[in-house]
């Protein structure tokens, strides 16, 4: 039973992963952060680097005050300000 949030969240997901070009930073650690967190997907970082690994726990700790549906509907407007405003 998919709700309209969760529509949105699954099509702004799929937005994403379509898309070829590096996002910048700041954004892919906000997507990250939300996106776990909308998720409730908390395994620990895993990248090769301590600085990234780094970099992502403190994204988590940033979103950790905010509901699921909350973080679904800001990775959506995340997403869409990103392709709506990106040159």
């Amino acid at each position: 039973m998919d709700n309209s949030l969760d529509i949105k969240f699954k099509e702004a997901v799929a937005k994403v992963n379509a898309h070829k070009q590096p996002f910048p930073a700041d954004t892919l650690l906000k997507l990250y952060a939300y996106y776990k967190k909308a998720t409730n997907s908390y395994s620990k970082p895993n990248s090769k680097k301590k600085i990234i690994n780094a970099f992502k726990t403190n994204a988590l700790f940033q979103v950790e005050n905010i509901d699921q549906n909350e973080a679904k509907r800001i990775y959506i407007d995340l997403v869409n300000n990103y392709f709506l405003y990106r040159k």
